[in-house]
């Protein structure tokens, strides 16, 4: 059996992996962290998460969750996500993080932490997502800029980032596919008299409300058709199962910064 600690547990992404963990042969739970404060504190993470008690105690302390694992898996927030990567690289231990909305410090911050650690990072960890991001790429590359690209995106009313990590995702797949960076070419504002749309240009929409898990479309449109990408997640739990396996893939690599296309080989 492998320890693995769970960081962000009490969260929706925590409390569908924790049920994981639970059911693999292979792994087991050995820490769970919630943030200061969190209502969930002190209780067993088993009960929490509806798969029964697994004696492992919700705790707002780091270094006590991370304690004897040799895996994290973690669904923070940006700050806190750091704040454990080094906890990690301290504890020579390998981390998987699906945590979006890093700022571009705190990415190089990760990056440098890989020099020494394994670290999977991952917009979204549904291998439908990820080979969505794949065939973005090739379409993007196909079809050129003569196709207009626009991402759409709806989540929860709680989540607090926008576009989504995997709206950003696809939209660098679409670049890279067209050899240009996303940060040259990404429409994220549209209101009033803005103009003609810019050739090359990549637009995303957002959508926040009620209780909806995830949805996410790439639409091509180009003289006379349209190209549709598509993928709607019915619940978490093909994002949980993403992440327990690239927890498994990530166990014994060389430090590195790894991506859940090296997860499926793409």
């Amino acid at each position: 059996m492998r320890n693995v600690a769970m960081c962000g547990a009490s969260g929706r992404m925590g409390r569908a992996i924790v049920p994981l963990l639970d059911a693999a042969p292979d792994l087991r739970l050995s820490g769970a962290l919630a943030a200061p404060g969190d209502p969930g504190l002190g209780r067993d993470a088993g009960l929490l998460a509806g798969t029964g008690e697994l004696g492992v105690i919700l705790t707002d302390d780091a270094a006590r969750a991370l304690e004897g694992a040799v895996v994290a898996i973690d669904f923070s927030l940006p700050a806190a996500s750091l704040v454990h990567a080094r906890l990690c690289r301290a504890g020579a231990r390998a981390i998987v993080i699906g945590t979006t909305g890093h700022s571009p410090a705190e990415v190089e911050e990760l990056r440098d932490i890989s020099g020494a650690i394994p670290v999977l990072m991952a917009p979204n960890m549904s291998l439908g997502v990820n080979l969505m991001f794949r065939l973005a790429e090739i379409a993007a590359r196909a079809l050129g800029e003569e196709y207009d690209a626009e991402v759409w995106e709806a989540h929860h009313r709680h989540k607090v980032d926008a576009p989504s990590g995997t709206a950003l995702g696809l939209g660098r797949a679409v670049a890279r596919g067209r050899g240009v960076e996303l940060e040259d070419v990404a429409v994220f504002e549209r209101h009033g008299a803005v103009g003609p749309r810019k050739a090359g240009s990549i637009g995303f929409s957002v959508v926040r409300g009620g209780d909806i898990v995830g949805d996410h479309r790439l639409v091509f449109a180009g003289p006379g058709e349209q190209l549709e990408i598509a993928h709607h997640a019915q619940d978490r739990s093909g994002f949980a199962r993403g992440a327990v396996a690239a927890a498994r893939w990530v166990l014994g690599r060389p430090p590195g910064l790894y991506g859940m296309a090296d997860v499926l080989g793409l």
